[in-house]
């Protein structure tokens, strides 16, 4: 058993293609050995910006030889189909055996296939991997870049080291011939490295200052900026991001810790950590107070000898630079007021079909002004609603916006307090994107939900009505973030709103779903809330789906559950759908179109009841009386508990006709001989059904 060692050496990878690279390059090996038989069961990869790695070890000397057998026509089939069989296998006639299937003698080809060198298996699939590499981007180069046909590689491929064991695997790519010769850190290290074998890979290499494994180089990274604040007095704004781009930035990573202008503190210090992380790769540092520090930790790709004065001083003059540009485009948006910023909205267009951006503001800001009138939104200034919603999207013509899109709303919050606007006003325009994500904070400010709800509103609306819904995988719009968004904002601030009907209704009750099989509600439980049709209410809805679930978890619940499926088992297997009854005389063609009226509902389960109490032609048997008592009491209980929206009463009404109907199954024969007593019966379970079925359709819970 040996290890294999394989390196991509090139040009600077981009930091960001990096772990992309590193799971291609896996796969890739992984296609190989596969096809050549070969188990894998430790493999590396690493990555750093000159170089992909992979070690796998325990690798065989050569595969073992293997038996193949292949099944072909019957004798005595044409000859042409027996020629061309051999072809495929590569054989002859007179090598075919012949063996009995099935009372019929029929050709097998049984092919004997050697096992092969692991070292050649390996030189074979080395350059399948280089050519079929998928890069996000990639490039040709040199005189053979002239042919299409060329090898495409991220930057310049200009090594490649392959051993097993002690031995190098040879194979040549596009010029590049494989050896065992690499190269160390561009300024740390001069001259060649000679690798012995993948167990001296990493050591040689970290001698020449280059740290192949990513993770920890990014530990480097982590460890070492917080070291440099916390000398500093400070504490690391900590970024994640920043850890693994630093990390696919550097082979030897060397944190520095450098000063800025304090006048530059004057700019919104989401500006300053922006400018410094997007345009420098910088991290940035906080006071004890937690305020924003002018102190800025850069990671140098060299160990300086005189600790990093030049390189601290040089990233310095780059940040100040860049932070003149921010604050000289803070100075500049603030000389012009928002309410003149948004007249410019009227150039960009939001939708072709949809109008300009102007065109949605005043959309969204009469429908702001609507959801605080209308008491949805309650304890909001409508005026104060409209006007935040008018001045909602001015920052997106602004020059800050324009040079950093990531602090739209945030910049237009900044822009209002300047220019002394209520904070009210300053939140709500600041906010009113919010929430973006399934973890960002959800707006509870008045003016600021009914700016918020009303923008994301007016997007599902508008695409909707020009049936741009999402498809699949594709939602160019963003239309289900913004259908979560309205979820989330109704459920933290319970808004009684009605959502929509038709196709929109139906995308919130998918969004719904989803949402909320992750907080760990069962989806056929929502399924069996919206099915009784009607509803949206979101909150409404949901506060009977939580009711459903606690009760289909107790033990109540679960029987009733079995009861009700056999109860519509008998009655689907019937085609019943009722016996001749008159259920109330209201003038309605259907005598159930009023049965889900409010109005009519008393009614309608009194006229029930009687029917059931009154109009039998026989002597009920027990178990038939317990049940319409049953009935009779948990019925309008449950019907008064959904008026009153308490759907935890409703299920415990439900709960008192667990034992009845188990004992009607248990005691009562529903198909009697007797026609009266097998209708009667069945338009007992008919009713059971449809009182259960006024809760939640049970027919839709899983169970």
């Amino acid at each position: 058993m040996s290890d294999f060692l394989l390196e991509l050496r090139s040009e600077e990878i981009p930091a960001r293609m990096q772990a992309g690279a590193r799971a291609e390059l896996e796969k890739l090996f992984q296609r190989e050995m596969d096809a050549s038989g070969i188990d894998l069961s430790d493999v590396a990869v690493w990555s750093t910006p000159r170089r992909l790695s992979l070690i796998a070890r325990g690798l065989p000397e050569a595969t073992a030889a293997v038996s193949e057998e292949a099944k072909g026509p019957p004798e005595g089939a044409p000859e042409a189909a027996v020629e061309g069989f051999c072809r495929k296998n590569g054989i002859t006639k007179e090598q075919l055996e012949v063996r009995d299937v099935k009372g019929r003698a029929t050709y097998f080809a049984v092919i004997d296939k050697p096992g092969r060198a692991t070292r050649d298996l390996l030189a074979e699939a080395i350059p399948a991997i280089i050519r079929d590499f998928a890069w996000p981007k990639s490039m040709r180069w040199g005189a053979a870049s002239l042919s299409t046909g060329s090898l495409r590689w991220v930057r310049p491929l200009s090594g490649i080291v392959a051993l097993l064991g002690d031995d190098v695997v040879e194979c040549e790519v596009h010029g590049v011939t494989s050896g065992a010769v690499t190269l160390g850190h561009r300024f740390h290290h001069s001259g060649d490295i000679t690798i012995g074998n993948a167990g001296d890979y990493a050591m040689k290499l970290r001698a020449a200052h280059v740290i192949v494994d990513q993770e920890e180089r990014a530990a480097l990274v982590r460890e070492g900026a917080a070291k440099a604040a916390s000398a500093a007095g400070l504490s690391l704004v900590e970024d994640e991001g920043l850890v693994i781009e630093n990390a696919g930035l550097t082979e030897w990573p060397f944190p520095l810790l450098g000063r800025f202008d304090e006048a530059f503190l004057d700019v919104p210090p989401e500006v300053i950590q922006l400018t410094a992380r997007v345009n420098q790769k910088y991290f940035v540092c906080e006071d004890e107070g937690g305020k924003l520090a002018n102190a800025f930790v850069c990671t140098a790709n060299i160990e300086a000898e005189d600790g990093g004065g030049a390189i601290v001083d040089g990233n310095r003059k780059v940040l100040a630079a860049r932070l003149s540009d921010a604050r000289f485009f803070w100075e500049q948006d603030r000389k012009i007021p928002l309410a003149e910023h948004a007249k410019k909205l009227e150039r960009i267009t939001f939708h072709e079909q949809l109008g300009t951006v102007a065109d949605k503001v005043e959309r969204v800001a009469k429908l702001a002004r609507w959801l605080v009138e209308e008491g949805i939104v309650k304890d909001a200034d409508p005026e104060m609603a409209e006007q935040a919603a008018r001045l909602a999207k001015a920052d997106l013509v602004t020059e800050m916006v324009g040079e950093f899109p990531e602090l739209q709303g945030l910049m237009g919050g900044y822009y209002a307090r300047a220019e002394g606007l209520p904070d009210e006003m300053a939140d709500a325009i600041r906010d009113h994107y919010k929430p973006v994500g399934q973890g960002d904070e959800v707006p509870t400010a008045p003016v600021t939900v009914a700016v918020s709800m009303a923008d994301k509103l007016d997007t599902l609306r508008s695409f909707f009505a020009i049936d741009e819904k999402p498809t699949g995988s594709k939602d160019p719009f963003a239309l289900r973030r913004a259908a979560l968004g309205v979820i989330r904002i109704i459920q933290e601030n319970g808004l009684r709103l009605g959502l929509a009907d038709g196709d929109l209704l139906d995308f919130f009750a998918d969004r719904l779903k989803v949402q909320q099989r992750e907080a760990g509600v069962r989806h056929d439980l929502i399924d069996a809330v919206f099915a009784l049709g009607n509803e949206d209410d979101l909150v409404r809805l949901l506060n009977r789906v939580k009711a459903l679930q606690d009760f289909v978890k107790t033990e109540d619940g679960a029987n009733l559950l079995a009861g009700y499926k056999r109860a519509a088992n008998i009655l689907k297997k019937e085609d019943w759908q009722g016996g001749d009854s008159e259920i109330a005389r209201t003038g309605e063609e259907d005598p159930l179109a009023l049965v889900d009226d409010p109005d009519m509902k008393a009614v309608v389960d009194a006229r029930m009841a009687e029917k059931h109490k009154n109009t039998l032609s026989y002597t009920p048997e027990p178990a038939e009386t317990d049940l319409i008592e049953a009935l009779d009491s948990a019925e309008p209980e449950a019907s008064a508990a959904i008026q009153a929206e308490d759907f935890s009463a409703a299920m415990r009404a439900l709960a008192t006709l667990r034992a009845p109907i188990d004992r009607f199954f248990d005691e009562v024969t529903v198909n009697d001989p007797d026609r009266d007593k097998r209708a009667a019966r069945l338009d007992l379970l008919l009713r059971f059904r449809d009182a259960v079925n006024r809760v939640a359709d049970f027919s839709r819970i899983e169970g």
